[in-house]
């Protein structure tokens, strides 16, 4: 039975949300968190990470920030993308629980008090699973079921399925998270790999409540390659398990064209394209083990550079000053 946790004030709930041109929806968000924690037993901040707008979203937020005390502004110097902006949400977090989601309302806030419930009965993670996906095109929901039954066959952890980063963290968590340095963040897969005590709730996800998606298809590739490089050395492998492959085939072809030239009177008779077939399937394998051998040497190059993975550019005035970065960078540069 895993032990609750009693406390004489209210914790502290930080809820972390990166933002990228959500100006749209933004007011619309803020209305909804706070309309769902005024029946939540804790006491909250909301910090949005501005990840490189090109709309009004630090506008917005630095309203948001002086009208409302509980919100905090993070906006770093570019587009880091989307999990590099969760990492910076992650920094300034101050409280006991962190909750990290979109800001588009595809997870939907009035969730988030049935994570604290299971936080408060003794949880350190709790990821929201999603039962459907609402809102979203036949070919999308497919790619994405394909993608999580991947990663739940190769990944070394076992990463659960339809999940993604809505999730609560426990301080603690958070915490042990931040020290890890890698550049190719993939923050579902950490958190699991992390260990801790974890568990699920379930939802229905809506569709946008407005704007467009920011995830492109090029922004989900890339994320489909770090969830599945990151945490796995199976692709890896595919090249000595293609070789082999083709080993065996090209023996049985052997075999097959002695027999053709018993059988057909002599060597000539066996088809030239049978051979330019062959080199072509060869060739084309080398290419995807080069490809392949490729990414994994692109991200060790990413990670011998030590780049900073997100630069803050400026923050609201009451971010200023609580501004910790995981105690691991200097003020003056504040860089995750």
């Amino acid at each position: 039975m895993l032990p609750t946790r009693l406390r004489t004030q209210k914790p502290l709930v930080s809820l972390v949300m990166p933002c990228f041109n959500e100006a749209e929806v933004l007011p619309m968000t803020y209305g909804r968190l706070i309309e769902a924690a005024n029946h939540w037993d804790v006491a909250i901040e909301i910090i949005l990470v501005d990840d490189g707008s090109q709309d009004e979203t630090w506008t917005t937020i630095d309203r948001l920030a002086r009208r409302d005390p509980r919100v905090r502004g993070v906006r770093l110097s570019r587009n880091f993308g989307h999990q590099a902006a969760l990492g910076a949400g992650l920094s300034a977090a101050r409280g006991e629980a962190i909750v990290t989601l979109d800001a588009d309302l595809q997870d939907p806030p009035e969730l988030i008090a049935s994570m604290i419930d299971k936080w408060q009965d003794g949880f350190d993670v709790v990821y929201a699973q999603r039962n459907r996906r609402e809102g979203e095109t036949l070919a999308k929901r497919a790619a994405c079921a394909l993608f999580y039954r991947l990663l739940d066959r190769v990944n070394q952890v076992p990463i659960p399925r339809d999940t993604g980063d809505f999730a609560l963290l426990d301080a603690r968590v958070a915490r042990t998270l931040l020290r890890f340095r890698e550049h190719a963040l993939f923050w579902r897969g950490l958190r699991c790999w992390s260990g801790f005590r974890h568990t699920a709730v379930h939802f229905d996800r809506p569709g946008r409540a407005g704007g467009r998606t920011k995830y492109t298809l090029s922004k989900l590739f890339g994320l489909a390659s770090d969830g599945l490089l990151s945490f796995s050395t199976l692709p890896l492998r595919l090249a000595l398990f293609l070789g082999l492959g083709f080993l065996g085939l090209t023996l049985l072809a052997v075999m097959i064209a002695a027999l053709w030239s018993m059988v057909h009177a002599g060597p000539t008779a066996w088809p030239i394209s049978g051979s330019v077939l062959t080199t072509l399937v060869l060739g084309s394998t080398q290419l995807i083990c080069l490809g392949i051998m490729g990414e994994y040497l692109n991200r060790i190059y990413d990670e011998v550079r030590d780049r900073p993975r997100w630069i803050v550019e400026q923050t609201t005035p009451a971010a200023s000053p609580q501004w910790n970065a995981a105690d691991e960078q200097p003020p003056a540069r504040m860089a995750g």
